[in-house]
This record gives structure tokens, C-alpha cells and sequence, in this order.
């Protein structure tokens, strides 16, 4: 008899994830421009932006000498000038989006007011970079870059404007106080405009030289709204307002300034036409801030991120640390491991590092997708100029453009050799095609990237902080998580609160073209499963299965009284859905990233070693974060899909209908099993009762039966979720960490 075996080792989790892992998982492996930018940003959050933090500098609400030394910092280092164009002294070539992202990431993974701080400035240039006049962006865009030797010129500091003071409190982006008139029109002049704005919550403030500013018209002489370019040696009041009172991103200035200034009308973003003695803005300040939030919103929802996968290390050290000290010498387990014998803090802290992994994933896709977007959108413009389409007629063309576009999706999906590879191809090569499949993702994906990131990301980040204990929230937290967790709450609010991203959800999730790319990720996760079991693909897929059917249902169906269900004032409806649909996006893309780190990482000397392992380790969390959205949708979806019914009560008919537990036990005689089956599936009165004590009958689901179909597969997929969730919290028990972070305390 052949003696037993051992069972072999499983790899496991040796290390944390570094940046060859990372270059790998976000596709930046082959850009050295962009890991130089990471290196570069990483000495400046470590060092600087550190002993800043430490040194108590968030104690103030002024900017101060000492916040201010930050700048020359970015200007050293290249964050500065990694948002220009080469033309204009920057370093990178082509869209920046990912770029940005990876710079934003690095700072707020220490403090995010820093890289609020940083990028502020870059959100005060980019309502030119988007959307201004060729003369605008050469002579602005060109100031903005760090002053050389030799160099005698001002280096432009640049603010954004949009939001007002009180009554709307910086949240109201259509509404603007802030007018804009003409002070004088030469007869063989350039008109000269007054400007009259306050602004509320603007960063930037307390440095700023240069202003683009959201205004409406105060005169029948211009035409609707615009931003206009404000300098601080333009004539007039160029007050930088009181320091808002933060008690969050204290390294960025916030203030409330106040202007009133006479500038050319040259200084209108994008320019303007007259027409019938009106001054016509090229674009109006929605147009502009359209084009700004859906990009520069990805890089604030990085920053939550950061702050998530920050916190993995010092709550290790922390757990492992817990008891030292006192009883336990060294190599017992109350020495070695300290709060991590206990199974709780392991399973939150998985939960934590799944959340982190999921929306960096999310976050540093929608940057990507921009970047593939922006030549893409650049041609579409030149096609609709060229046409001298605009306004109702623009939108005419492209819609018939996504008629061609789900027609390239249907043929895509089909297997080769049963479908038309000729008209495939040519449809693949219209680029006006290829931008309406790509900006159908983008409208999707940097709301939710904005919304769960740093929504759920706020609350992971308390969990996060409570597993800290009380030092969780002291000045001198390893990591600095108390003040990343209020940090939080802010990035939740920048660019839009919740509300606006669910709104935009509810319109942009809806599109077919959306929808057939939903449903080709289906069928692709489906695949994944099958060759990838551990991923927790198939609970995604089943929980993508029932958000789709559910939308399509709650589209056509009415509530109780009569009324439509999806409409864009049911927001008790709209979203709910929007945010169960984050959770679907956040989790497919952190399988993708898992499955490229396995695909490409064995070619990487740096990553191969101990790539079995993570691999091992990344899959279970994916399989947690996969088993948690599904418990999300499910409950989102059964909620809408019941709730908006009314329960039936016990009138006569109904009590008519119970079974009578008398009758059921005299027939058990002559059919065995009828009573249980009755208990099973009907309502059965109990002797002396005329129902069971309950609020109505049963719910017969007649209609909804394929929603039970999917609802009964979706719960059985998330068979093994919980092994999962014990393989990753052991491995958390193992892993090897530094003696300390890399950063000050």
C-alpha cells in the first residue's frame, strides 16, 4: 500500500503588490514616461507633502509659506508641467488622462488636499485646454509651464470658478449668480465686458493669478452663458475672499473670492461671434464644463482609492503589533500576530484591500478609456465642422452613427466564419463609429467611477480607521488615516455631489449602445468563469444578468397607483440602480486587471517570482468583491422589483383560498406528502384561525418568474465565496511588510 502523500502547498501571498505588479494591472508597463512620472510624484508625496502632514501643517486653514512651498516642489519634480503639451513645455506626448490619474493617486496616497492642490490647476486651465480659441491655449497654456533660467516672466497659477456663494453652496452648477455685461463697444473696437462674480469653495485662491470664471448675461447685448479668462492685473476688484474653513485637504487653499473686472471679450473660452449687434459665446458654460468634469472627475475618484490601499500596511503593522509589550515573548502567536489570531479584523481588512482594488481598477480604466477617446472625439468634431453640423443636427448625425455602431457590436459577437468579416472591417474603421462605442462607455464609467469611488470609498475608509482602534483617529495614525478619512467625505462632493453622478447615470446607462456592450460583457465573464473559476466571474455575470433584466422591467413597468417607475423623477428607483451597476463595473474590471497581471506578468523577472501566489491571493479578492456587488445588486434589484407592488390583505377571497390544516391532515391518508407541500407553497390556516397571522397572503410572482430564475441561480453563485475570504484573510497573516512606512508618521 503506497504510503500518503503530503498535500501540496498552495502559493501564497509573499509580498504587497509593488510598481512592476502595478505598471502590469493598469497598462502602463511600456510607458517609461509614465513610471518616471509615478517615481517622480512618489518622492514628492513621501517627502514634501509628508513632513508636512506630520509637522501639523493641516492645523491651518491659511495658505501659508510653509503650504506654499509645495509649488516650486511640483514645478521640480514635473507634476506641473505633465499636463501640458510638449509645444508648451511639457514632457508627454498625446492625451494625459492616465497620466494625471497616476500623478493624483501618488500624492493623495499620502494627502489629498496636496494633490488637490496640484491639480486644481490644472482643472483652472482646462476649461481652455478643452474648449478655447487656438490663441488662448498658446498664450496660457505656455505661462502655466515652471519659469526656466533666464526666464523673465510670471508663471501662471491658474483657478476654476464655476460654483457661487450662498444661497446654493457650491453645489448648483446651472445656476450663476456671476454676470457678465458690456462696459464698452467701440464702434471699430473689440467690445469690453464687466465681470461681476463671487465665488464659493475655490481652490486655489490663495495663489492664483489667472481665474476662468462661470457667468450668465446681464445684458441683452450678449447672449447666454460663457466662462471668461480673469487675470489678476486686469482693472477692477481682484479680491481672493476669506479661507474657507475647512476641516479637510488643509494643503489646498479654498477660498471665497470676489471679482469685478473689465476684460476684452477676447478673454471668452472659445471665443464668440456677433450677431444682430449680440455677442454670441461659441460655447456656453455647461458646454465647457461638460467637456472638464467627465475627465478631471476619474482623477478625484483615484484619490479615494489611494487612501484605501494606503491604509492595507499600517493596519497590518498595527494588528500585528496590537500586543506588544505586554504578555507574549517573542514567537508566540499573541507576539507575531497581536490582533490578527482573530478571524473579524482579517475579514474587514479583506474587504477593505478588495474595495481599494476594485475602484483603482475602475478609476484607472476610465482614464484610459479617455485617453483613447480624446483623438476619437478631436475627429469627430473636425466631421461635424466639416459638415457644419451643430446643436439638434449634431446630435441627429450621431445618433445615426449608433445605428451602425450596435451593428458592428452584433457582428462582433458572432464566432468567425458566421459573420460578415467585410463589412465588419469596415465598419471597425469608421473612426465616428469607434466614438460612439468608446464615449458610450465613457459616459458610464467616470460617473460611477466619481460616484462609488469615493462614495462606498468613504465608507470603506471608516472601516479602515476603526480597525486602528483609537489611534485611528490621532494626529499621529500610521498612514494618516483619520485625516484621509475626512479627506474622504470632501472628494465625495468635488465636481458634483452623489446626486448629479446617479442623475447622469440614469440617462447614460440607458443607451442601447451601452446595453450591447453590457451584454457582450456577460457572455465574456461567462468565459472567464469557466476558464477562471476562483474569480468569482460567474456570480458577477448572474448578478449582470438580473441588473439588466431589472432595468428593462422597472422601464416598462408602473407602481401600485398606476405611475411610471423609470422615470427621471423617480429617483427612488433610477438611483438605486445606478449605484448597483458601480458595483458590477468596479468588480468586472479588477477580474480584467487580475487576468493581465497573469497573462503578462511570468514575462517580468521583477513579478515572476512571487506571481503564483498573488495571483492566488489577487483572485480571492476579486471572488470576495465579485460576491459582494452580486449581494448588492440582488438586493437592489428584488427591493424595486417587489417594493413598488401592494402586499394583498386578507379579504374574504383570500381567506377563502387558505388551506384548512384540518382537511390537509385528514387527506394526508389518501395523498402522503399534502400537507407539507401545502405549508410549502400556499397559505394554510391553523385550527380555529380564518388565515395565518401574517400581512396577506403569499406573493403569487406570476411575471416576474424569470426574475426568480435569476435571482435563485444568482444566490447559488456565490457558492465558495466565503473560502475564498479565508484563503485571503490567512494570507494576510503571512505576508511580509516593512519595519516601517515610507513616509513619516
Amino acid at each position: 500500500m503506497p504510503a500518503p502523500t503530503e498535500p501540496k502547498a498552495v502559493p501564497t501571498l509573499q509580498t504587497l503588490p509593488g510598481d512592476d505588479v502595478r505598471q502590469i494591472m493598469w497598462r502602463f508597463a511600456d510607458r517609461y514616461d509614465l513610471a518616471m512620472l509615478v517615481q517622480s510624484a512618489r518622492t514628492v508625496a513621501r517627502g514634501p507633502v509628508a513632513r508636512l502632514v506630520a509637522e501639523g501643517a493641516r492645523n491651518s486653514h491659511e495658505w501659508t509659506a510653509q503650504k506654499a512651498s509645495l509649488l516650486p516642489a511640483f514645478d521640480e519634480s514635473g507634476i506641473t508641467a505633465a499636463f501640458l503639451d510638449p509645444e508648451f513645455g511639457g514632457f508627454i506626448e498625446g492625451p494625459k488622462n492616465l497620466a494625471l490619474a497616476l500623478a493624483a493617486f501618488e500624492l493623495a496616497w499620502v494627502d489629498a488636499g496636496a494633490a488637490t492642490c496640484s491639480l486644481a490647476g490644472n482643472l483652472g486651465l482646462a476649461p481652455i485646454h478643452e474648449r478655447g480659441t487656438p490663441e488662448q491655449r498658446n498664450h496660457y497654456m505656455s505661462l502655466a509651464a515652471p519659469v526656466k533660467p533666464g526666464e523673465n516672466r510670471t508663471q501662471v497659477r491658474a483657478a476654476f470658478a464655476l460654483t457661487e456663494p450662498l444661497p446654493f453652496v457650491g453645489v448648483e452648477t446651472g445656476m450663476l449668480s456671476g454676470k457678465v455685461s458690456v462696459a464698452d463697444w467701440p464702434t471699430a473696437g473689440e467690445p469690453l465686458l464687466q465681470v461681476e462674480k463671487r465665488g464659493r469653495f475655490i481652490t486655489n485662491m490663495g495663489f492664483a493669478n489667472v481665474v476662468t470664471a462661470a457667468v450668465d448675461s446681464a445684458d441683452p447685448r450678449i447672449k447666454g452663458t460663457c466662462m471668461v479668462i480673469l487675470e489678476e492685473t486686469d482693472p477692477g476688484v481682484f479680491d481672493r475672499g476669506v479661507p474657507t474653513k475647512k476641516m479637510v485637504h488643509q494643503l489646498s487653499s479654498t477660498r471665497d473670492p470676489v471679482f469685478s473686472l473689465r476684460v476684452p471679450a477676447s478673454r471668452i473660452i472659445g471665443g464668440y461671434s456677433i450677431r444682430d449687434g449680440v455677442i454670441v459665446p461659441n460655447f456656453s458654460h455647461s458646454d465647457i464644463i461638460e467637456a472638464v468634469f467627465r475627465r478631471t472627475r476619474v482623477t478625484v475618484g483615484l484619490m479615494t482609492s489611494a487612501k484605501l490601499l494606503s491604509a492595507v500596511e499600517p493596519v497590518i503593522l498595527y494588528q500585528r503589533r496590537r500586543f506588544r509589550g505586554g504578555e507574549g515573548a517573542p514567537g508566540t502567536p499573541r507576539y507575531e500576530l497581536g490582533l490578527q489570531q482573530k478571524e473579524d479584523v482579517l475579514h474587514r481588512l479583506t474587504d477593505v484591500w478588495a474595495t481599494g482594488e476594485a475602484s483603482a481598477s475602475l478609476g484607472f480604466v476610465a482614464a484610459r478609456v479617455f485617453d483613447e477617446l480624446d483623438p476619437l472625439e478631436k475627429k469627430k468634431d473636425e466631421f461635424l465642422a466639416s459638415k457644419k453640423l451643430s446643436g439638434r443636427a449634431a446630435r441627429t448625425a450621431l445618433a445615426a452613427v449608433h445605428t451602425d455602431a450596435i451593428e458592428m457590436l452584433a457582428l462582433s459577437g458572432k464566432a468567425e466564419g458566421h459573420r460578415d468579416e467585410t463589412r465588419l472591417l469596415e465598419l471597425k474603421a469608421n473612426s465616428l463609429i469607434q466614438y460612439a462605442v468608446l464615449d458610450s462607455v465613457a459616459n458610464v464609467v467616470c460617473p460611477a467611477c466619481k460616484l462609488w469611488n469615493t462614495g462606498h470609498g468613504a465608507n470603506m475608509m471608516r472601516e479602515a480607521v476603526s480597525l486602528m482602534g483609537g489611534y485611528g483617529v490621532t494626529e499621529d495614525c500610521p498612514g494618516f488615516l483619520g485625516q484621509k478619512w475626512m479627506d474622504a467625505q470632501l472628494e465625495a462632493t468635488y465636481e458634483g455631489p452623489e446626486a448629479v453622478q446617479r442623475l447622469q447615470l440614469s440617462v447614460t446607462m440607458t443607451s442601447e449602445l451601452f446595453l450591447a456592450q453590457f451584454r457582450q460583457w456577460i457572455n465574456e465573464l461567462r468565459q472567464i468563469a469557466s476558464d477562471h473559476p476562483g474569480t468569482g466571474a460567474c456570480a458577477l455575470a448572474s448578478a449582470m444578468s438580473l441588473w439588466q433584466w431589472t432595468l428593462a422591467h422597472m422601464q416598462k413597468a408602473t407602481d401600485a397607483d398606476g405611475a411610471k417607475l423609470y422615470h427621471k423623477n423617480r429617483q427612488g428607483v433610477t438611483f438605486p440602480l445606478a449605484d448597483a451597476l458601480c458595483w458590477l463595473l468596479a468588480s468586472r474590471q479588477f477580474i480584467l486587471d487580475v487576468l493581465e497581471l497573469e497573462q503578462k506578468g511570468p514575462a517580468n523577472p521583477a513579478v515572476a517570482d512571487g506571481l503564483p501566489g498573488l495571483l492566488n491571493f489577487l483572485t480571492d479578492l476579486c471572488h470576495i468583491q465579485s460576491a459582494r456587488a452580486a449581494g448588492e445588486v440582488s438586493r437592489v434589484c428584488t427591493e424595486l422589483v417587489y417594493g413598488y407592488n401592494r402586499h394583498p390583505a386578507w379579504d374574504e377571497a383570500s381567506c377563502n383560498a387558505c388551506y384548512c390544516a384540518e382537511a390537509l391532515q385528514s387527506l394526508e391518508g389518501l395523498i402522503p406528502g399534502i400537507d407539507g407541500s401545502a405549508r410549502a407553497y400556499a397559505d394554510v390556516a391553523e385550527t380555529g384561525e380564518a388565515h395565518p397571522p401574517k400581512a396577506g397572503p403569499c406573493i403569487n410572482p406570476t411575471g416576474l418568474e424569470t426574475f426568480v430564475r435569476l435571482r435563485n441561480r444568482l444566490d447559488g453563485c456565490l457558492t465558495g465565496c466565503r473560502l475564498a475570504k479565508d484563503r485571503a484573510a490567512d494570507a494576510l497573516t503571512r505576508v511580509m511588510t516593512r519595519e516601517a512606512l515610507d513616509y513619516p508618521a
